[in-house]
């Protein structure tokens, strides 16, 4: 038998239709904040509804990069991973790779439930949110538990339709590109980490790390050691 919550899980995922996808795709360079509406029949009660509003916010998309995809060398791996983490970090400059993270602002959203048969409601939900022509409106129909499952697959539909964009936008700005090994945009993160470091040595431990799990402590050795003393200089 399977767990609970790997059958509430699957049962989310094969039960969840997207109505609508917001038009506009998510932002390269920025945060964005979808306005989802989500509808879904009450469990064991006959034409009762209930419609989710709120907003989920995905931020900015990440390039992943193959000495970030695992450590090395792996736990609990066997040679044929250890063998394919090799190939991709042979070929990390042919790979196009992105993270997308999602939070739901549950403080902002509201619900009510009505009377009435599921189709009826969405029919009335989709007419609504069209005539508004919200561009980052989502429209989905799911399970009412666990129903955050439901906007997860909306929001994994909607990171799809997005990537060709993000990744042109990232191309035109020549952030795949790997510079003494370490690729632009992540120098672009690191550069911005140490400054954020130097202001709070508080930070200084986690970057320390993000450089180690990255494999570019050696690169960044000698300014990481420099943050380190200057920080110390600051406190006596």
């Amino acid at each position: 038998m399977q767990p609970p919550n790997q059958f509430d899980f699957w049962y989310a995922i094969n039960n969840t239709r997207i109505i609508l996808l917001p038009s506009r795709r998510l932002e390269t360079f920025g945060a964005t904040v979808l306005n989802y509406h989500l509808v879904s029949e009450l469990m064991d009660t006959v034409d009762k509804v209930r419609i989710r509003e709120g907003r989920i916010q995905a931020q900015r998309p990440q390039i992943v990069t193959p000495s970030s995809m695992a450590p090395s060398p792996l736990e609990g791996f066997g040679m044929e991973a250890e063998r394919y983490v090799d190939w991709l970090r042979e070929h990390s400059q042919d790979l196009r790779m992105l993270q997308y993270g999602f939070v739901i602002s549950k403080q902002e959203g509201n619900e009510e439930v009505v009377t009435d048969n599921i189709t009826s409601v969405i029919e009335r939900v989709e007419k609504d949110v069209r005539q508004k022509g919200d561009p980052l409106a989502a429209i989905v129909a799911g399970v009412d538990s666990p129903w955050e499952v439901s906007l997860l697959k909306m929001m994994v539909e909607v990171s799809g339709q997005s990537f060709p964009g993000n990744v042109r936008e990232m191309e035109r700005h020549n952030l795949f590109a790997v510079d003494n090994g370490v690729p632009v945009v992540l120098r672009h993160e690191l550069d911005a980490d140490f400054q954020a470091a130097s202001r709070n040595p508080a930070l200084v431990s986690a970057l320390g790390k993000k450089l180690q799990q990255h494999g570019v402590f050696a690169a960044y050795e000698d300014r990481f050691f420099a943050l380190v003393k200057s920080n110390r200089a600051k406190k006596k």
